[in-house]
């Protein structure tokens, strides 16, 4: 029997509309979710992909890979799971949780290299787009921090009544936990009913995240973008307690 043909990869090029993508149902299965090479990290063309359920991830040496994963990693923030000795964590051992306070700390935090891996898929492209979107408003982070030290974070971007995570980092035990934690509180509060998490990690489902097929992830997604932008990240005070 002849082998079937691998599907080519989809290669944006510079003269492409800087908000045109291919379907996602033409992204490949191996590896799972590879949608498309190439393109930019304009500010109007990753927003434009979030909305599509497409995100950027490739290393460094690399062309900006695109990927639209299926299934979906996702987290309601309703059902969010917060242990007792999570709970236990941040009643009692001093952590205060800020809102857009040190996003270019978060990111830089989690660039840095972790005890199980030196490198790091946060390019210094990745970093000044993300930069760029959180001065447009777009790209959001949450902070945890014990004794004035940062201890954990993450970020992301909200669309609608999704916020598109990232990247989260702890720097001491529980610090990323917390700042989940935290966004799904805040989360379930104000309007957003989704948190993508893309993959999955032992580390989200023990937090209560879990797969959803992509053609549903989109169907969700296609009407929670069209909502009203959640008020997850108003403009508060710093280190006020979550």
């Amino acid at each position: 029997m002849a082998r079937a043909r691998a599907r080519p990869v989809t290669w944006l090029a510079p003269d492409d509309g800087s908000q045109w993508f291919p379907p996602v149902e033409q992204a490949l299965e191996e590896p799972n979710g590879l949608l498309a090479a190439g393109g930019d990290l304009a500010p109007g063309r990753l927003i434009a992909a979030y909305r599509r359920g497409i995100f950027p991830w490739y290393s460094p040496g690399q062309p900006i890979l695109w990927w639209s994963p299926d299934p979906r990693e996702v987290l309601e923030p309703r059902t969010f799971h917060a242990s007792r000795s999570l709970a236990k964590a941040v009643r009692s051992r001093g952590f205060m949780t800020t809102f857009d306070h040190a996003f270019a700390q978060v990111i830089d935090a989690c660039a840095a290299p972790r005890q199980y891996s030196a490198g790091t898929w946060i390019t210094d492209a990745m970093r000044a787009a993300y930069l760029e979107l959180h001065r447009l408003g777009a790209a959001h982070s949450v902070e945890v921090w014990r004794d004035g030290r940062m201890v954990g974070g993450l970020y992301g971007v909200l669309q609608g009544a999704v916020f598109f995570g990232e990247s989260m980092v702890s720097l001491e035990t529980d610090g990323s936990k917390a700042a989940l934690n935290a966004l799904a509180t805040r989360a379930a509060a104000t309007g957003c009913e989704l948190i993508d998490c893309q993959l999955a990690s032992p580390h989200l489902r023990s937090l209560g995240s879990r797969s959803m097929p992509r053609a549903t992830f989109l169907a969700r997604l296609e009407g929670l973008i069209a909502a009203p932008t959640a008020t997850t990240f108003p403009q508060i005070e710093p280190n006020t307690r979550v």
